[in-house]
């Protein structure tokens, strides 16, 4: 269901607690609800899918540093060694949206020629 409807994870959740608080038999109706609930709504895998690919990407290029901008800098000392210097904060701009890379050095595409004939 994922996040075609968010709340579905709440509502399983609360099925549980219901049917571990008042057991059984009476249990059998939050849980049927929940049953018929989880059924009959939308579906979405977007956020399993990447999880799972985010995962994959770990395991295949090991552990690699956080950019510099994007570390916190709470002490003198990593303030000298330049974290956080240059982060944008994304809710300073227009839409809550900038431009900047969030990802290590490694993964960031190399930029891709033009094509032959393009401007």
């Amino acid at each position: 269901i994922g996040l075609a409807n968010p709340n579905a994870l709440l509502l399983a959740n609360a099925a549980f607690d219901a049917v571990t608080k008042i057991g059984w038999p009476e249990g059998r109706i939050p849980l049927a609800e929940a049953v018929v609930y989880l059924a009959r709504s939308k579906k979405d895998n977007s956020a399993y899918k990447a999880i799972n690919k985010a995962i994959e990407l770990v395991r295949q290029t090991g552990n690699l540093p956080v950019p510099l901008h994007l570390r916190n800098a709470p002490t003198k000392l990593m303030k000298d060694l330049g974290y956080s210097d240059g982060y944008k904060y994304p809710h300073d701009y227009p839409g809550h949206y900038v431009e900047q890379q969030y990802m290590p050095d490694e993964l960031v595409p190399p930029p891709t020629p033009p094509k032959e004939g393009s401007t």
